[in-house]
């Protein structure tokens, strides 16, 4: 039994922040910003309108219809974000009661922004066991409320966006056009170059004056570390999964990254030699979205043709943790 991807679907909120938006906020340029990570706006959410389990429900409606089935016919999500509604339960339930699919099972990956691949690793092996046939694998975040519009917070202010991505997996007997192979791995040894330290289990209290006075509820991110890291593990990731299948990097059609930032995309299509239709990039007007930007990404390609039947589709993703994955997909 194989996987095949049946549909994509993306969904962002319709409020849309330019750079000079964010100019009138905090001391910050377009100039600033474009050249440090290619994004010029992004989408934020709307209070009362958006979450991340409702942007997933409408990613995910429109993953169905493009794959031609009925929501009803869904017997699982998988749901990949950092950025739940609640601290618990997870927003896999949240879009269990969205879409009205009562008793299937919601299971949640929290992997930053690797999540995606390692939610659609998790649900081919459901596949593969044959334990369900269709399965929705889920990127969502809100992280637009979780930031600083302020000097300090600048470097993180500019590139976490919120929207939503979804793919509706199901079973093949067919390996024509399927899931091909999934790489997955991780490093703790690095993991507060990136982290968000509470609310945590490491203190008596989960949430005091002292954490809101210090901004250790808000996200860190040592960017030169995490840039030297990612475009190394980027690299090794996609060079395993060709490896893996006897493939070499010709043979990619559309190579698809998580959209971290675009000066990493730029280096690593150098380095693999490709031109600029081979790498899909939309950081450009969502900013990074975390679980969400590959799913995005990969349902705009598709829209806009440039992902076509029996092409060769790479996957990679490098985050938080360190984590990283790619995955290989016969579209």
């Amino acid at each position: 039994m194989y996987s095949r991807i049946a549909g994509v679907g993306h969904y962002v909120p319709q409020n849309v922040v330019t750079n000079q938006d964010l100019a009138q906020v905090m001391p910050t340029s377009d100039e600033w910003i474009v050249e440090r990570t290619g994004i010029r706006e992004r989408r934020y959410f709307t209070e009362g309108v958006d979450t991340v389990a409702s942007m997933g429900a409408a990613a995910s409606r429109m993953a169905c219809e493009r794959a031609g089935i009925a929501i009803s016919e869904v017997e699982m999500i998988v749901f990949a974000t950092i950025t739940p509604e609640y601290f618990f339960p997870g927003s896999g339930v949240l879009l269990q009661r969205e879409l009205e699919l009562p008793g299937i099972p919601a299971l949640d990956i929290k992997m930053q922004c690797s999540g995606f691949i390692y939610a659609l690793s998790v649900a081919d092996q459901f596949i593969k066991t044959g334990m369900y046939k269709t399965i929705l694998v889920v990127g969502g975040e809100i992280q637009s409320n979780a930031i600083v519009h302020s000097e300090e917070g600048r470097n993180m202010a500019v590139i976490f966006a919120d929207g939503a991505g979804a793919v509706v997996l199901q079973a093949s007997e067919s390996n024509d056009h399927v899931l091909i192979s999934t790489h997955l791995h991780s490093d703790g040894t690095h993991a507060e170059e990136l982290y968000m330290r509470n609310p945590g289990s490491l203190k008596k209290s989960r949430l005091t004056h002292e954490m809101l006075d210090n901004g250790e509820m808000l996200p860190h991110m040592n960017g030169p570390v995490v840039f030297k890291h990612a475009v190394v593990r980027f690299m090794e990731v996609i060079q395993e999964a060709l490896t893996a299948n006897a493939l070499q990097k010709e043979d990619i059609d559309m190579l698809i990254p998580h959209q971290a930032n675009l000066r990493i995309s730029k280096y690593i299509r150098e380095k693999l030699q490709f031109s600029e239709d081979k790498v899909y990039n939309n950081i450009q007007r969502y900013g990074n979205t975390t679980a969400a930007s590959i799913p995005i990404a990969m349902s705009e390609a598709w829209q806009e043709g440039k992902i076509k039947p029996g092409d060769l589709v790479c996957l990679a993703a490098f985050g938080s943790g360190f984590t990283w994955a790619s995955a290989l997909i016969r579209w």
